[in-house]
């Protein structure tokens, strides 16, 4: 296993801390180990992807840091707290694979979910509403129902909720796994956009190599169950990109490195 880089003199304050993580699940069939041994350090500011393959427990752990799922050994720290009072001092927004919608809410009404629960006056959540819905390009689209917008459309929609309250981290779950590539595309356009905008550190799950390389400033690559981290990829990569920033000789070769660490993680295992 390849561990974290160790932090230097000018590197950003750790948000997110892993420290020799494990997760084990009980079943009917006995225990199974999701993650072992995970030890990773996320800075303020980074865009970190997480890419293995299926049942790897690249979203075990983003429920970790979320404090959805509970480990069984190790350390876990979240803005220097554990998950859990993370969790409850709302230091993350969340984005599922599903935009998960209330079909009966306007795009409004659900971007506005989250301020109602937590008690901002009606005045700040139109305000918050209006930001986040410009910020994610869905401005206008306030009064209508999710099932009058393209899927890529809500999705985005999902992202302006989770941003609503203006958490400094944002953790997406594979949010652009269901949509065909001219939009996802588009989406991984928008993204790095907002995230140049806003600051925010981003987790992200992927099962996608140039998705993956395309987006983010480090590339945790785990290998098949038990969860283990065998890279972490810094991208030399400048911070404006392109889409055919794909084309160029840096961007295949950590794709190629990305390849192989997923393959040595098959061969380890």
């Amino acid at each position: 296993m390849t561990a974290a880089p160790a932090a230097v003199a000018d590197s950003p304050p750790s948000v997110i801390e892993a420290r020799a993580l494990d997760l084990v699940f009980e079943t009917g069939d006995g225990p199974v180990q999701a993650l072992r041994d995970v030890n990773l350090s996320i800075g303020k500011g980074d865009f970190v992807s997480f890419i293995g393959p299926s049942g790897c427990g690249k979203t075990t752990f983003l429920r970790c840091i979320a404090g959805l799922e509970m480990p069984t050994g190790g350390t876990l720290s979240v803005n220097g707290m554990t998950p859990d009072e993370a969790r409850r001092a709302r230091a993350y927004g969340y984005v599922f694979q599903a935009a998960g919608l209330y079909p009966w809410r306007t795009i409004g009404g659900n971007v506005r979910l989250p301020l109602e629960i937590m008690g901002f006056s009606r005045a700040e959540q139109a305000e918050r509403v209006a930001r986040v819905l410009d910020l994610v390009d869905l401005a206008g689209f306030e009064k209508k129902y999710p099932w009058q917008l393209s899927g890529g459309m809500q999705q985005r929609a999902s992202i302006a909720r989770a941003l609503a309250f203006d958490a400094d981290i944002l953790l997406m779950d594979e949010p652009f796994g269901a949509l065909d590539e001219i939009v996802r595309d588009r989406l991984n356009e928008e993204l790095l956009r907002l995230w140049d905008r806003t600051g925010k550190t981003i987790g992200f799950v992927t099962h996608s190599i140039p998705e993956a390389v395309y987006l983010s400033t480090r590339i945790v690559v785990m290998s098949p169950r038990p969860g283990r981290i065998t890279d972490v990829i810094e991208s030399p990569l400048p911070r404006e990109r392109p889409l055919d920033i794909r084309d160029t000789p840096e961007f295949i070769e950590i794709a190629h490195r990305v390849r192989e660490g997923l393959r040595a993680g098959h061969v380890d295992d």
